[in-house]
């Protein structure tokens, strides 16, 4: 899944701790104070078909890479490049490109646990087990109506109303960012809550990625966690569900910005 950047949505109402404490409304319908929830981090699967179309793509970005940094760079996140016969494609070979596209899976790679818990400073921590742990590494601020990670505050962008075609299709949602810029890298850090579009799960969609100056990747971490909207309901137990074998990582699809 390189190259996507992703996005997360808002959840509105008041949950209640034992002891009387409000939950910050983002987290309405998604999880229970002090109390675990199922999720599962997902993975995106195109047919391995798409391979071949992609390969082309890219070969025509590394032989004119101007041109399709340009090209490229007013296109949504995670929606695939609109047709242009400098792709490489033919437009029957685009067309079959979107087709396959389109016939994309949603694959269960883990089950895990995610608990909303009140932290220092008035933030609040949502544990996360398993391979969704780096979420764990964020505390948000209903006042402030921002993150703040190891790394610095995340920050509000413009909400998410993602179109079918992009990476986990039709969602919306809100989103926050990190970014950081010194001589020797650029950091960003991408955090999400949102819903589906066919209002069936709530999403949890964190990005941290690392480039040095000369482009080299340090750091490419993608997380989407999916919780189905009837978990509304807290599970019996505490304990971290037991893992499931990973899922392959999805085919790389064109280079979107």
């Amino acid at each position: 899944m390189k190259h996507l950047l992703f996005r997360i949505v808002p959840l509105v109402t008041l949950a209640t701790t034992a002891w009387g404490q409000e939950a910050p409304a983002l987290f309405k319908d998604i999880l229970k104070l002090e109390q675990p929830v199922r999720a599962e981090i997902i993975v995106v699967l195109p047919p391995p078909e798409i391979e071949k179309y992609i390969s082309k793509v890219e070969q025509t970005a590394q032989k004119d890479p101007a041109w399709f940094t340009e090209y490229s760079k007013n296109t949504n996140p995670g929606i695939p490049l609109p047709y242009h016969e400098k792709l490489g494609l033919t437009k029957q070979e685009y067309d079959e490109y979107i087709a396959l596209w389109a016939k994309r899976e949603f694959k269960a790679a883990q089950e895990i646990t995610l608990l909303l818990r009140k932290g220092s400073e008035g933030r609040w921590n949502i544990i996360a087990s398993g391979a969704a742990g780096a979420i764990s590494t964020l505390r948000y601020a209903e006042k402030e109506d921002n993150w703040k990670s190891p790394n610095g505050i995340l920050t509000r962008l413009p909400d998410i109303n993602a179109d079918a075609n992009s990476i986990l299709g039709a969602w919306t949602g809100k989103e926050w960012r990190f970014e950081e810029e010194t001589s020797l890298s650029k950091l960003k850090e991408n955090v999400a809550i949102g819903l589906s579009g066919d209002k069936k799960h709530h999403l949890i969609v964190y990005r941290a990625q690392e480039l040095t100056a000369t482009g080299t990747r340090l750091l490419d971490k993608n997380l989407v966690v999916r919780v189905p909207v009837t978990a509304g309901t807290a599970i019996k137990t505490s304990a971290p569900a037991k893992p499931q074998t990973t899922a392959p990582t999805a085919p790389s699809t064109p280079k979107k910005r």
